[in-house]
């Protein structure tokens, strides 16, 4: 099976550190973001990944070409940002299979690829999270309140996606998949959803998310 990775952003919101280095080079508990989500889709039979690179590609480069990580692993290069549709679009010529699989570049999880494998043009989803206390009501009076959680029978998309390589031709050549192919496709009952539930998941994009991710990572990816 293959993969490719959206791994092309500028990573702003980890300013400084993305000043000098590229997001996926960013460290988890001393390991690259990349080198944690190779792991991944190794441990569920991926043997061939395209990253799609974009600002400091040659840093991404220059760490993975001395890294065994067991995957061949191939480059699309954006010299200019083409959104997740044209990324995909530019990286999945490369590949010959019927499908393939997608996963953002700062996404960290143990969602089952091979369940997610079993549905086509499929996006991989968990229930809600918020960072924001709960509020249950009745009337104009709270009668429970709850920390953080998760939010049941919300369903968010968790960044992961098993597609078909028909889809290609309907990707816009720049442009986000989420923007343009996806909300036609739901339209058109053509897109479908696997739900997961008790999953870990993360999603760098802060500090914050760093620190609570190190504290698991290597439960979630071992």
């Amino acid at each position: 099976m293959k993969a490719i990775i959206l791994a092309g952003g500028r990573g702003k919101r980890l300013r400084p550190v993305t000043d000098y280095i590229p997001k996926p080079l960013v460290p988890i508990k001393n390991i690259p973001i990349i080198e944690w989500q190779l792991k991944y889709l190794k441990k569920f039979g991926v043997d061939e990944v395209i990253i799609c690179t974009g600002y400091k590609q040659e840093m991404v480069e220059s760490y993975l070409d001395v890294k065994k990580t067991g995957i061949k692993i191939r480059y699309s290069v954006e010299k200019n940002p083409l959104g997740t549709g044209g990324a995909i679009k530019k990286a999945g010529k490369m590949i010959k299979e019927k499908s393939f699989f997608v996963i953002n570049g700062d996404t960290i999880t143990n969602i089952d690829l091979k369940k997610l494998s079993k549905k086509q043009n499929s996006i991989a989803s968990i229930e809600l999270q918020t960072k924001f206390g709960i509020l249950e009501t009745r009337g104009d009076k709270i009668i429970n309140f709850k920390e953080k959680k998760e939010v049941s029978d919300t369903w968010m998309n968790a960044g992961i996606y098993h597609l078909e390589k028909s889809i290609l031709k309907d990707l816009p050549d720049k442009g986000d998949i989420e923007k343009t192919v996806f909300p036609d496709y739901a339209k058109k009952g053509k897109l479908n959803i696997v739900k997961f539930k008790n999953v870990k998941w993360h999603s760098i994009d802060s500090f914050k998310d760093m620190e609570e991710c190190a504290l698991e990572v290597e439960k979630i990816i071992k």
